[in-house]
């Protein structure tokens, strides 16, 4: 039996630049974290040689090509299992439309964990780009790249999306105080309101070329953050991430609604110094960065449910493996 673990991620900015109509031309950059909130995938084996999958739903297949779940069928086929294995799913957080790659990390897990199950050890780059070539490629996603290796590599991270589709990464440099104050800085809050993040990407991608310029100056707040980050000055993670919501906001309908601006502004008038709708936005969790004296206003104002969270370093796992 095997488990794998694999941590769920949350953007900073540079969201949108990871796509490959607009890193084609222009290169991409992200700055992002992997968090203490994980996909689970249990793998183990069927003696009557069926292919069992559970997870929000239940199917029991004699072949692969018969499983309805596209990222199990595909991380089958991708890893040459062909039978005789049951997959059990779950999740720390509700699945799907949260914003925080669950998709992604549940793809780059079910490969782990298929792998392990045959003894095999793939390196959390080679996991990632197979999870990429599975969403993106095979299953014909609109989505980006910086998921798969948020929840492959772990650890808050400087990501570089070439134009040949290379990808680029390397850790923001904090000690360990900095790490604490911005985690300690960093709010999420949970809407409620799940949606389609291909929905909303394909219309963005509709508008590539009105988006070009603001993709352009969402792309270079990266390179200002992580500078800023690195020299200590933590509060520029707000100013960032207003600035960058601003500019996303405009990029494709559906990205924001009245309930949703109307929770970031009561948020602003309790004190965050800036935020963003996680993900390609619409709904999922909203995150926000403030200092810590202003944490009580601003969340009784907000009535919504919030999450704590930590930084993840790890990235997928597999934490059990029994013969």
């Amino acid at each position: 039996m095997i488990i794998s673990k694999t941590p769920l991620r949350i953007s900073f900015t540079g969201g949108g630049t990871d796509i490959s109509s607009f890193y084609g031309t222009y290169g991409g950059a992200v700055i992002s974290t992997a968090i203490n909130k994980y996909i689970y995938v249990m793998v183990k084996e069927r003696l009557d040689k069926k292919i069992r999958v559970v997870g929000t739903s239940l199917q029991e297949a004699d072949r692969v090509e018969e499983i309805e779940h596209d990222l199990v069928r595909e991380a089958l086929k991708m890893t040459g299992i062909r039978h005789g294995v049951e997959i059990i799913i779950w999740a720390d957080i509700p699945s799907g439309g949260t914003g925080l790659g669950s998709s992604s990390s549940l793809t780059v897990g079910l490969l782990h964990a298929l792998y392990a199950y045959q003894d095999l050890v793939v390196s959390p780059m080679v996991l990632a780009e197979q999870a990429c070539n599975i969403e993106i490629d095979v299953l014909q996603q609109p989505i980006g790249k910086q998921d798969q290796y948020a929840a492959a590599l772990g650890g808050l991270r400087h990501y570089t999306f070439a134009a040949d589709g290379d990808v680029y990464t390397e850790r923001i440099q904090l000690n360990e105080e900095q790490r604490m104050n911005l985690e300690s800085n960093l709010l999420l809050f949970y809407t409620g309101v799940t949606r389609s993040a291909s929905a909303i990407l394909n219309n963005q991608m509709e508008k590539k070329e009105r988006n070009a310029s603001m993709l352009l100056q969402i792309k270079e707040q990266c390179v200002d953050l992580k500078g800023e980050l690195e020299q200590g000055n933590l509060a520029f993670m707000g100013t960032v991430m207003h600035a960058g919501w601003e500019l996303k906001r405009k990029l494709a309908n559906g990205i924001t609604s009245e309930r949703i601006d109307g929770w970031y502004e009561t948020a602003m008038r309790a004190g965050a110094a800036g935020g963003k709708v996680a993900g390609a936005g619409g709904g999922g969790f909203l995150l926000f960065y403030a200092d810590g004296e202003t944490h009580p206003a601003l969340r009784q104002a907000l009535p919504l449910q919030e999450m704590a969270f930590a930084f993840d370093d790890c990235g997928t796992r597999i934490i059990v493996h029994n013969d």
